[in-house]
């Protein structure tokens, strides 16, 4: 049976042990290179690809967790982060126009939608959809990426995105899924966009040449003639559509140019901080730990005494009581200095949120926030839509008085 010395040591082995074990998810790999075609794909075979406005997500439960984010961090890298995700995959050669957009539109050929499930300056984790106007899958994964302070820093300092593995691989995910298609299937996603956006516009008669089934899975029946008025009218519109859309992704470009060195040095600030927050708590856990140990031995060794060597073991026994309670009590003293990093990270989260403010554009004559205001403004614009084919047609819009 171990003695009661052994049994304190083994017992703060322990806890130190137990409180240095974390949980391990499965990261991107960082030497991951942008995926591309063996050979230049045909123009009638790429596929125009949008890429909607990111769901913020929820911040997290935890308080520590949560020190320094806010909803205004959020709603930016919402907007942020589909922007240079749109950048990465452009760069592959798979794809025709390449657009941000609103969320919940009609007339995109293959889609992508995101979730930001965390994203604290060191650690990003994405929820990705991406499926086709036909209404199939292509796939729904998790993409995470933790990185060290030093590699944030590093990034910072060169101009970097610190988490490009991580777009890279999503973007060679798309990529893998697109050479996967036959030329027929391109076609019919091609034809199928096109026909979603005519019945958006014009759901009589059009709607009639669509067909969903209960798997959400949407076919053509049959296309219109070349030669309808109707359909040389609705083409006409889609390409304003077209036009606004990239409207808009130009002021999501400048949003995207004007938040990227805050957001920059406001990840840098933040994973430096909570690193140094790490390191005094680790530093105070082992002292109170040590301490515990110190005082249990103490109090173990005046109970194993005998009266030989009584006088011997209570000086022993003191010494560790005492250094074991400062130890512990320098433990706490060092919780206090957490204070200080846990409002630095808040201070940079309200700095930054106070620069990321939305941008303010004019956009047909009437002024309007990008962010928050961007799908309501583009819902406007789809109802203008609407309005110019009825004015055009002399048919009434749908849902019109």
């Amino acid at each position: 049976m171990p003695s009661p010395t052994r049994f304190a040591a083994l017992f703060a082995m322990l806890l130190l042990a137990g409180c240095s074990t974390l949980g391990l998810k499965q990261e991107v790999d960082e030497r991951v290179t942008v995926q591309k075609p063996a050979t230049e794909i045909p123009e009638a075979q790429l596929l125009d690809l949008w890429i909607e406005l990111f769901d913020p997500g929820t911040l997290p439960e935890d308080e520590e967790d949560a020190a320094g984010l806010s909803e205004e961090i959020r709603a930016a890298e919402a907007r942020f982060i589909p922007q240079h995700l749109r950048d990465t995959i452009e760069q592959s050669g798979y794809w025709g126009a390449v657009r941000v957009v609103p969320r919940g539109n009609e007339g995109g050929e293959a889609l992508v939608r995101g979730v930001i499930l965390e994203s604290d300056g060191e650690q990003l984790e994405l929820e990705i959809h991406a499926f086709d106007a036909t209404g199939r899958q292509w796939f729904e994964k998790r993409y995470f990426s933790e990185l060290e302070a030093r590699q944030v820093a590093s990034a910072q300092r060169t101009g970097k995105e610190p988490f490009q593995a991580l777009y890279i691989t999503i973007a060679n995910d798309l990529a893998t899924f697109r050479d996967g298609l036959a030329p027929e299937e391109v076609r019919d996603i091609r034809r199928t966009a096109e026909q979603q956006f005519d019945a958006a516009m014009a759901p009589d008669p059009i709607a009639a040449y669509l067909r969903t089934d209960n798997r959400e899975r949407t076919t053509v029946l049959r296309l219109p003639a070349e030669d309808d008025p109707m359909v040389q009218r609705i083409r006409a519109i889609r390409e304003r559509d077209h036009l606004l859309l990239d409207t808009l992704n130009a002021h999501f470009d400048n949003f995207y140019r004007e938040m990227q060195p805050p957001y920059m040095e406001w990840r840098r600030s933040r994973s430096a901080e909570a690193e140094a927050l790490r390191a005094v708590e680790r530093e105070a856990l082992q002292r109170k730990l040590l301490g515990v140990a110190a005082i249990i031995g103490g109090v173990a060794l005046a109970a194993s005494s005998n009266d030989s060597n009584y006088q011997a073991n209570s000086v022993l026994r003191d010494v560790m009581v005492i250094g074991g309670t400062y130890a512990v009590k320098s433990g706490f003293d060092m919780d206090s200095e957490t204070v200080i990093h846990r409002d630095a990270i808040a201070e940079l989260g309200d700095s930054f949120a106070s620069e990321a403010q939305p941008l303010v554009v004019e956009v047909e004559g009437e002024t309007h926030k990008l962010t928050g205001s961007a799908e309501m403004q583009y819902a406007q614009w789809r109802g203008l839509l609407k309005q110019i084919y009825a004015a055009e047609t002399g048919l009434q819009p749908e849902g019109g008085g």
